[in-house]
């Protein structure tokens, strides 16, 4: 596939941005990537280096999304590691698992924008796949009972309300079947 561009040399760079629900992709080459400014961070050229880094990579896109104000008033710091957030975005790594909950507020933009939700919805298990669903689905019912409750919606708030208890009363009758085999 040809650079988009200057349609002479091979693309390396692939492009995609989603805006107003529209899949815009871009195909270029090294250098008319460079020239364009589509590229996030500072240091192009360091990640295009003699070896591609998924570190550097990384480290690039974490010191974009943090702007330099944030960056010097009172930056948080890890509690168990003591690893603050410049450091974290300097070596783009974290010092130890309590890292996630120091810095998550600057981590769920990035990984919003990245992924497109912070919330992780990987594959359910086929065993107990039945069980999440309705765990979750009461996960999700009670979060709209309490925006409900919040609005001042009463009827609504107790059709959720039955629908939580009915689901809870499903969980539960399997489990009493199983005690009493």
């Amino acid at each position: 596939m040809l650079c988009d561009e200057c349609q002479k040399e091979p693309a390396c760079v692939h492009i995609t941005k989603i805006i107003n629900q529209q899949k815009i992709e871009k195909h270029l080459c090294e250098q008319c990537a460079q020239k364009s400014g589509e590229i996030m961070g500072k240091n192009f050229n360091n990640i295009f280096g003699s070896k591609f880094s998924v570190h550097d990579f990384l480290k690039e896109m974490f010191n974009y999304t943090l702007p330099d104000n944030v960056r010097q008033t009172g930056e948080p710091v890890c509690t168990e590691c003591g690893l603050s957030y410049s450091e974290f975005s300097r070596n783009g790594k974290f010092g130890c698992s309590g890292c996630y909950q120091a810095f998550g507020a600057q981590l769920e933009p990035m990984i919003k924008r990245i992924h497109g939700t912070a919330t992780h919805s990987g594959k359910i298990p086929k065993r107990n796949g039945v069980k999440f669903g309705m765990q979750q689905r009461i996960k999700q019912l009670r979060h709209e009972l309490e925006q409900c409750v919040c609005r001042e919606e009463y009827e609504q708030a107790a059709k959720l309300r039955d629908e939580i208890k009915a689901l809870e009363k499903q969980l539960a009758a399997p489990e009493a079947g199983q005690a009493q085999g």
